[in-house]
């Protein structure tokens, strides 16, 4: 088969592309071994959760989120689930008498799927904090993060003109005054813990080795900063949530029921940005992924044999 010189400058055109689109989503994602130098996050613990919901209405406040409204009545906001007006919310679970709340956020991923499915980078992890964080200028609307991410976190803003990407950026906007995530402000019983990750997971392990039934202190607020509360120890599902989910997250989770009954996904340990890293040097190594392109633009090529000629 004879290749003209316009078929030719096509099929490197797309190739081109083709390269440029798997580089870019085979070793421009997040994937990573540490956690970043300066890692923050939060320790969420059922627990020690009333269901007060204080943390909802500081993080409307702290993020400018208008109220939503579930029902006929437009005077509380009373949000069934995470949206692009909610980027936290509480949810009780209910079994026979048995009864425990949980607290749904951007989990913040050692390896987001959010971030490696952006092909533009709106979304990206902070080297420094590991916060992944949006820039609405940068994002095209593809919402590709929406079908990556396996907490099904990122909202879009579907009843706006100007639609985003809504999802929790863990307050880093409040840094510079010396604050921190709001939600974690307003806990009043050390559910929600905000710190360094390294030592949450410290507090985490801790908490494992209480003895229901003892009394112990609890941080509040924020493990370095803030005060501590007496409370009495209730048994914990052996396992920090976020621990190894995926690589790891730097929002956990401590729970006294399965965390499945809390509606959080059961993951493997090995995130699928390793996954699709993995495979993608595969491709490259052995030049499988640029012969199957030029393959298939080929065949394309010789399909439409002359019909695109100018007569």
């Amino acid at each position: 088969m004879s290749i003209k010189r316009r078929d030719f400058l096509k099929t490197a055109a797309g190739s081109s592309l083709l390269l440029a689109a798997g580089t870019s989503t085979a070793w421009g994602a997040s994937a990573q071994d540490e956690l970043p130098p300066k890692a923050l996050g939060i320790l969420y613990d059922s627990n020690l959760c009333i269901g007060c919901q204080a943390c909802m209405t500081a993080c409307k406040r702290a993020n400018d989120m208008p109220a939503e409204h579930s029902g006929p009545n437009s005077i509380w906001d009373n949000p069934l689930d995470l949206s692009a007006k909610t980027l936290n919310i509480i949810k009780m679970y209910t079994s026979g008498e048995e009864q425990a709340f949980v607290k749904r956020q951007c989990m913040h991923c050692l390896e987001p799927a959010c971030a490696a499915a952006c092909p533009v980078s709106a979304l990206r992890k902070d080297p420094e904090t590991g916060v992944v964080t949006y820039d609405k200028d940068a994002c095209i609307g593809c919402r590709y993060c929406q079908i990556a991410c396996p907490y099904n976190v990122p909202k879009f803003e579907w009843d706006d003109p100007f639609p985003q990407i809504q999802k929790c950026q863990l307050c880093d906007h409040l840094y510079d005054q010396g604050r921190y995530a709001a939600c974690c402000e307003a806990c009043p019983t050390g559910a929600s813990l905000f710190g360094p990750v390294k030592d949450l997971q410290e507090e985490a392990q801790r908490r494992l080795l209480m003895e229901p039934g003892r009394y112990y202190e609890f941080p509040v607020n924020h493990i370095q900063k803030g005060s501590a509360v007496r409370h009495r120890a209730k048994a914990y599902v052996d396992h920090i949530y976020g621990a190894q989910e995926l690589g790891g997250t730097q929002v956990m989770l401590l729970a006294g029921t399965d965390f499945q009954n809390l509606g959080l996904p059961e993951l493997k340990a090995t995130s699928y940005v390793r996954d699709l890293e993995g495979i993608s040097k595969g491709l490259y190594k052995y030049m499988l992924y640029p012969v199957a392109a030029l393959g298939g633009l080929l065949y394309v090529v010789k399909k439409r044999g002359g019909h695109d000629e100018r007569p």
